[in-house]
């Protein structure tokens, strides 16, 4: 089966708390997938990172730890109690061990899980792909496919003949498919579980030993036979031969057929989005507090400074410099965010963009639009390269937001289809090669300044762009460039903390400070949450 980016899946959500999507969002999807496996009773949990991936340095300061775990109590991602994770897992009764030893990833974000109860015991080994997406790759020895897209129910067999006729006789699914490894089940993939009358069935059979289901945990689901109308840049200018679309059109009527809903349900579900965005930067604006973070409330001292008339001229530019930091505070602070595309490059899209709308007095419906726009622009580098740092460092966040913000505001100030296209392509093309290396693990430096740079850049080059400025190389082989650049950024420099800015003597000093007030606040609870080898 085919399987195609969703603006509201891959590009511009999900809805959460935390520093990073690649980490807390999409484990606590992995997490959520685990506990549906286990039926609710997860005892045990061993959790093994391969030592050349990213997860191995990164998994508790950018708080894979406190996705996984929450998604085993069955949290959302932006449930308010996610900052409580450890003791919330010690009342629950789950004891869990981490080792980090190699497995065999290819991989960087590579989670090889273990889960136990008085029961049974099941293997889960899953991807994290960016920007909180997830592949599970394996489930107890046999290979699958999941994005947590699907209604899964893995009906576990002694023989899986007559299950199967059963199956293909009794129900219609996306997919009906046999999983051998150490254990064998057959897997059905649909979009609603089977009825509990045929359940009771399926129980009666002798082949069968037990029956599993996994609820969705992505907001738009897939379907056999998938379809889009373009997937490519230049198929998305063929398909508008004769249509005259602009940009966010052409993002709806993708949109609208990837997730088989209504133009007009896309445009208020991205309306929907943006409310959440404009909320998150008013309470950055505010001020924010949390203990475990490097950067105080920078937003706030902008703010006076601003209304001071004390800095450089350009309310545009100073608002989405502000617009910018709020969101990043808010982020860091374990507000709710939307990542766009990811938790670590939260701020340029919407701090250029409703920025730029606030300072001009744009209405909504503008913006709603220009999010669109930049979705749609997110849609082509995720099916072609990637938002996942460890994948392609910064340039794949950062970057990748700052195109889709450039082609955003193009789209607000009525800017042609193809200067929407120009803008991306340049801006783009700015940003090859942004290494990530952030520092003590907190997505705040130098994200924070990257993301005020995203921002900045996608306001220049949209005027570039309306300009008429030549772009030179097609938006499709940026794209591709980015893909190659980002296998060519060593390790190091891809999101692991193990060279750049992240190695410094100050940033080692920072990493250190805060490990220890870690270490001093678990001593004075008492409590050790879980041991790591």
């Amino acid at each position: 089966m085919s399987t195609y980016p969703s603006i509201f899946n891959d590009v511009i959500g999900p809805v959460m708390r935390g520093p990073s999507s690649s980490h807390c969002a999409a484990s606590l999807r992995i997490g959520r997938l685990c506990r549906d496996l286990m039926e609710g009773d997860i005892r045990e949990a061993y959790i093994e990172f391969d030592p050349n991936g990213s997860l191995a340095t990164t998994h508790k300061g950018q708080g894979s730890d406190m996705g996984l775990f929450s998604g085993f109590l069955g949290w959302e991602a932006y449930d308010e109690r996610l900052p409580d994770y450890l003791q919330a897992i010690d009342a629950a009764g789950i004891k869990i061990k981490i080792d980090i030893h190699p497995i065999g990833a290819t991989h960087p974000n590579t989670y090889q899980i273990t889960l136990k109860n008085d029961r049974e015991t099941h293997q889960v080994i899953a991807l994290s792909t960016g920007g909180g997406m997830i592949e599970v790759i394996s489930i107890d020895g046999a290979s699958v496919s999941m994005a947590g897209d699907y209604y899964e129910t893995l009906v576990y067999v002694k023989s899986p003949d007559r299950v199967m006729e059963f199956l293909q006789r009794s129900i219609t699914a996306d997919d009906i498919s046999v999983r051998k490894g150490e254990k064998t089940y057959v897997e059905v993939k649909s979009r609603k579980f089977l009825d509990a009358a045929l359940l009771d069935e399926l129980r009666g059979l002798d082949d069968v030993l037990t029956i599993r289901q996994l609820h969705p945990v992505l907001p738009v689901l897939s379907r056999k036979d998938l379809k889009v109308p373009f997937i490519t840049c230049e198929e998305m200018l063929a398909y508008n031969e004769g249509k005259n679309l602009s940009l966010w059109e052409l993002a709806v009527h993708y949109e609208a057929q990837r997730g088989s809903i209504s133009h007009d349900e896309v445009f208020e579900k991205m309306r929907d989005i943006v409310k959440i965005m404009e909320n998150a930067i008013e309470l950055g604006l505010k001020g924010t507090t949390y203990k475990d973070r490097i950067l105080g409330p920078q937003s706030v001292n902008f703010k006076k400074r601003l209304d001071a008339g004390a800095l450089v001229e350009g309310d545009v530019l100073n608002h989405a410099v502000m617009f910018t930091s709020a969101m990043m505070e808010v982020k860091s602070s374990m507000g709710v965010i939307v990542a766009a595309p990811t938790a670590g490059s939260c701020g340029a899209l919407p701090g250029a963009v409703i920025g730029t709308a606030r300072a001009l007095k744009i209405p909504q419906d503008e913006v709603v639009k220009a999010m669109l726009a930049a979705g749609i622009i997110g849609v082509f580098i995720a099916a072609h390269a990637t938002f996942a740092a460890e994948v392609g460092g910064c340039m794949a966040e950062c970057g990748s937001g700052s195109g889709m913000a450039a082609a955003g505001i193009v789209t607000m100030k009525n800017g042609t289809l193809n200067q929407s296209l120009a803008a991306a392509s340049m801006t783009l093309q700015a940003s090859l090669g942004m290494i990530c290396d952030m520092i003590a693990d907190r997505v705040e430096a130098p994200c924070l300044n990257r993301n005020v740079m995203a921002a900045s850049t996608a306001i220049s080059v949209a005027n570039m762009a309306l300009s008429d400025y030549d772009h030179v190389i097609p938006l499709d082989e940026v794209i591709e460039t980015m893909k190659k650049v980002g296998d060519a950024i060593p390790n190091t420099l891809r999101c692991t903390g193990l060279g750049g800015l992240a190695i410094t003597k100050t940033a080692k000093r920072i990493e250190a400070m805060l490990a220890n007030q870690e270490g001093e606040k678990l001593q004075q609870e008492g409590k050790k949450f879980f041991k790591v080898c």
